[in-house]
């Protein structure tokens, strides 16, 4: 390798070694990032262009063995940013760690290649296994709220709208919200996975390479579906990003909405939940304090991956459409924190909806106190007594008011009033007491809903039974994702060799 003033040069064009401040602030820390992100993917790919490089006629098989023994050798602790050796360049370094130990040979090794591809694909490879990684648990999440749902289906709790105590619901019909909601990030998120499942192999700087890369069998060696149909969006394009940035972000806003529910619940105000004392906190001033401030570190973690979504957005926008480090590397630095975030946030909060418990005494108390049944006494009214359905609203308004007035609870049903209600509006109405104790009884209150979705048991059941085959098939998809990826990486080792007794022989030495 030519040197000048002690400078390991790799291009001809620049003489001078990065200026500390630049190694420092910026080539380090990304070096740092990448060898602890992308390194194994750096190497996947390395092995399957060397084996390219065999069919291409351009590496002998036997020096190609000896470059994918070295590859394999490579670990974190093996490569240094070195302003002065490698430019503080992960594949710079990789590259002259392998020569190194390749000496003379295989001099047309990395011919017509650019490490605009390379990176594109490595930072591919890495959201890939990570998006996938997320969608495990995303499925470990969904199946511990079914658990939970399955406890509590015939359980009545208020619904609240407007933060207003309306109809009567149950948990398991609230947590099978949750369930629908994490089931629709998780779709989303197989469909950015498609774009992800595409390798940019062959784009080379921009516009395609010079000799003739297979580039379908370069992306079945790396578990890819198929090529990037085109060489400029290949390198040009970090879309992935945004599509699995917006993908977490909806996930963090609707986690942020359902813990505000179980901070409210969780509150002396409701007293709705408990949780393990393993999950709970103290005050430090006031014993008799039994806090619950996992919930609000639930809420509060969930704004990063919003917060961290629109820095890939932002960091994107009004950028050339073209290989830039801005975009690759700049607008993507919070990407690994991004994920961090999204699985730290959803190990929490799998752990704290595995510990919840429903407490049913206050949640019937709840109902038991609010006249949750003025919609019904409505349709009833007009079902019933032949009341115009507008109308009918007003007399269950004003009965309602006029019971609370004189301190009825709805248990107590008071059909002089709802007569003297219907009266002040021309309608007479038979059998007041029984309309009244339909209307306000919680348990017929679950029972009365027909439509499919709604709070009905058989109806939550039900939903229950498909959302179980939904996240069955989406595991096996995933699984079989999975198993392609390690698939067609084995058998990029096995064509090199490396699976073989002389590989591990090699390697010892």
């Amino acid at each position: 390798m030519a040197k000048g003033n002690g400078f390991a040069a790799v291009s001809g064009r620049i003489t001078a070694v990065p200026s500390e401040v630049l190694h420092e602030e910026v080539l380090a820390p990304q070096f740092e990032a990448e060898a602890r992100n992308l390194l194994p993917w750096y190497l996947a790919i390395e092995k399957a262009l060397v084996l390219e490089s065999v069919r291409l006629g351009v590496v002998e098989r036997e020096a190609a063995r000896r470059i994918a023994v070295l590859l394999d050798g490579i670990g974190y602790e093996h490569l240094t940013a070195d302003p002065e050796q490698n430019t503080s360049d992960i594949a710079f370094a990789i590259e002259l760690h392998v020569r190194a130990g390749l000496g003379k040979d295989a001099p047309a090794w990395h011919v017509d290649r650019s490490r605009n591809d390379l990176q594109a694909c490595a930072q591919l490879m890495y959201g890939r296994d990570q998006v996938a990684a997320v969608a495990g648990q995303l499925i470990d999440l969904i199946g511990v709220v079914l658990d939970a749902a399955s406890r509590h289906v015939d359980t009545p709790m208020p619904g609240y709208t407007h933060l207003q105590a309306a109809q009567v619901m149950t948990p398991g019909f609230y947590l099978t919200a949750l369930v629908e909601e994490v089931l629709h990030v998780l779709r989303r998120l197989t469909a950015s996975y498609e774009e992800l499942d595409r390798s940019p192999l062959g784009a080379g700087a921009m516009t395609g390479q010079e000799l003739d890369w297979d580039r379908q069998q370069l992306a079945d060696s790396l578990g890819f579906r198929a090529p990037v149909r085109h060489a400029l969006p290949a390198v040009a394009s970090r879309g992935w990003a945004l599509a699995v940035g917006g993908d977490l972000s909806l996930l963090g806003v609707t986690l942020s909405r359902f813990a505000t529910d179980l901070m409210c619940w969780a509150s002396g105000a409701y007293g709705f939940i408990d949780l393990p004392d393993a999950l709970c906190g103290i005050s430090s001033a006031m014993p008799q304090k039994r806090n619950f401030p996992v919930l609000e570190r639930l809420r509060g973690r969930s704004a990063h991956l919003t917060g961290l979504s629109l820095d890939l957005a932002i960091g994107q926008r009004a950028t050339p459409y073209a290989n830039m480090v801005e975009v690759s590397k700049e607008a993507a630095s919070h990407l690994s924190t991004l994920f961090g975030e999204t699985r730290s946030l959803l190990r929490l909060g799998t752990t704290v909806l595995a510990g919840l418990r429903f407490l049913p005494e206050p949640m019937a108390a709840a109902c038991a106190r609010e006249y949750l049944g003025g919609f019904t006494l409505a349709n009833l009214l007009t079902l019933h007594c032949g009341i115009e359905w507008r109308t009918a609203q007003i007399i269950a308004g004003r009965y309602i008011t006029a019971a609370i007035t004189a301190g009825l609870p709805p248990t107590e049903p008071a059909p002089e009033l709802l007569r003297e209600a219907a009266n002040a509006y021309g309608q007479q109405i038979e059998g007041a007491r029984d309309l009244l104790a339909q209307a306000f009884s919680v348990e017929q209150a679950l029972t009365r809903k027909r439509t499919s979705g709604s709070t009905h048991p058989t109806q939550v059941r039900a939903l229950m039974t498909e959302q179980r085959l939904e996240v069955a098939e989406q595991a096996a998809r995933w699984l079989t994702r999975s198993l392609r990826i390690e698939q067609a990486l084995a058998g990029l080792n096995h064509a090199l060799g490396l699976a073989s007794d002389a590989a591990a022989e090699a390697v010892a030495a």
